[in-house]
């Protein structure tokens, strides 16, 4: 789609996480690879806390920065971005509903697809549904993926409802409102990171994802190819640095300690009584007290992920538990999920399974810190370029310039919305008023038929009365007693 040979196609994502809100371009091939072709990161600790959006004005400013910085690097303008969906506000609510059939009826799409439209329609306090993940439906007595063309006398739906509230997705929404960025889709964080860390064979053998975050844990639990379970844990790698910062030390001393001496696991045999890791120069920390401090946040962090997995699916991980995000980087951390699960399987996710080019170091580094953004970067689907840039122009002037290759998407109801995207507002508002005039259309169409119904029965009423019936027996009387024989 691209107007010139100077101007190139790409996709943009924004992630925004609780310590770095991370924007991200890249150019999808041919053969399925990607090449990322810029990347920027900023602060957001002082107005995103454990996902969640604090200050709106300052993360709309912040997201003004990001697409400025990338379109500086981009030499382009950037016409609207994908956004992942994170943080402590969503998690996974079950829900199940039924529908009793007539005697051995055959389930149909539109069955299916009523029982759906009543579980989208379900209303939680305060919070809204973000997405539905089919879990089964039974259908009388088994329980089957797709029900369609059985014959059964009952069907009964199951759905894991992720839900947020209210005032999380609206201030997201406003964010980029207020910052004049044009969103192209919303992701489910978790699923696009799962999407791109995940093996199918994991999926379907059933698997717990564990993202560590700096604020935040998040699990989700796979079985049989679909999503059993999702919450986010207010608990991250962040809270490690502040039980070491307690040592008397700054925060930031205290991270440039975890990453050098932090380790999740450590055997007593190995533990030198003696030994002192150096804080700087002229300060120094038993290496014992040090170990103790980062081991007892890690085992409160696995086992608050213990306790989230349902036991229902805990004994089917097959697959086993799939460790990322920056915290996954931290020594001998496998080990220590192992030991406190029980779960020999274990693995840390450094890296997508796409294939990612790319010159910068921190991607190189493939240390999982950016598998959540190159996820949404992986399920981007809409060109994001806009214009070429005038290098003799003001790089930064926003007001003026033209941005081509914006086409909202036709406006989608719930059931039309593919799995792990979320509806933003403005297309929500767009398909309620797609679904408002739809419905007047209907009721119009419907009062011009009992228009037509009254006007026709009224005639056949006339047609049938007594003085009808009398005026047209006269009428044929005065006709046969007038015409010759």
């Amino acid at each position: 789609m691209a107007t010139t040979a100077e101007q190139k196609d790409f996709i943009v994502a924004v992630e925004l996480g609780s310590s770095k809100v991370t924007g991200i371009a890249g150019q999808k091939k041919p053969d399925g690879s990607i090449s990322v072709l810029a990347i920027v990161r900023e602060d957001s600790s002082s107005f995103i806390r454990k996902g969640r959006v604090y200050n709106i004005d300052k993360t709309a400013q912040c997201l003004t920065n990001i697409v400025k910085k990338l379109e500086g690097q981009l030499k382009q303008r950037i016409t609207q971005v994908f956004v992942g969906v994170g943080g402590q506000s969503i998690r996974g609510v079950k829900n199940t509903l039924a529908m009793d059939l007539s005697q051995n009826a055959i389930v149909t799409q539109e069955m299916v697809a009523d029982l759906m439209d009543s579980n989208r329609n379900m209303e939680y306090p305060e919070q809204r549904i973000l997405d539905v993940a089919e879990q089964e439906y039974r259908v009388d007595s088994q329980y089957q993926m797709d029900p369609v063309g059985i014959r059964a006398n009952r069907l009964e739906g199951n759905f894991l409802n992720i839900v947020a509230r209210n005032e999380f997705y609206m201030n997201l929404n406003r964010c980029f409102e207020s910052a004049n960025i044009n969103v192209a889709d919303m992701f489910l964080a978790p699923l696009a990171l799962a999407d791109a860390v995940l093996t199918e064979g994991e999926k379907r053998s059933g698997c717990a994802l564990v993202d560590i975050g700096a604020d935040t844990t998040t699990v989700s639990v796979f079985w049989k190819n679909v999503l059993r379970h999702l919450v986010v844990i207010p608990i991250g790698s962040n809270n490690v640095t502040k039980d070491i910062a307690s040592l008397q030390m700054e925060e930031s001393e205290a991270e440039a300690m975890k990453i050098k001496y932090a380790s999740a696991y450590t055997d007593n045999s190995e533990i030198d009584p003696t030994l002192k890791y150096s804080i700087d120069p002229d300060r120094q920390v038993e290496s014992r007290r040090f170990i103790e401090i980062v081991e007892g946040r890690m085992e409160e962090i696995i086992e608050n992920v213990r306790y989230q997995i349902p036991d229902e699916y805990y004994g089917k991980l097959l697959g086993g538990i799939i460790l990322t995000g920056g915290g996954a980087n931290m020594k001998n951390i496998e080990k220590a999920f192992s030991n406190s699960t029980r779960i020999e399987k274990v693995r840390v996710a450094k890296f997508v399974t796409a294939t990612i080019n790319s010159g910068n170091d921190q991607i190189k580094a493939k240390n999982a810190m950016y598998n959540t953004v190159l996820g949404l970067l992986i399920k981007g689907d809409q060109n994001c370029a806009g214009g070429i840039i005038d290098p003799n122009g003001d790089l930064f002037d926003n007001d003026n310039h033209e941005t081509p290759g914006v086409n909202p998407r036709k406006p989608r109801q719930a059931h039309e919305v593919a799995p792990g995207v979320i509806r933003t507002a403005q297309e929500e508002e767009r398909a309620q008023e797609e679904a408002r005039k739809m419905k007047e259309e209907e009721e119009r169409l419907r009062r011009e038929e009992e228009e037509r119904r009254a006007e026709e029965e009224l005639r056949r009423k006339k047609e049938n009365s007594k003085w009808n019936k009398f005026k047209r027996g006269f009428g044929n009387w005065i006709k046969d007693f007038t015409e010759p024989e």
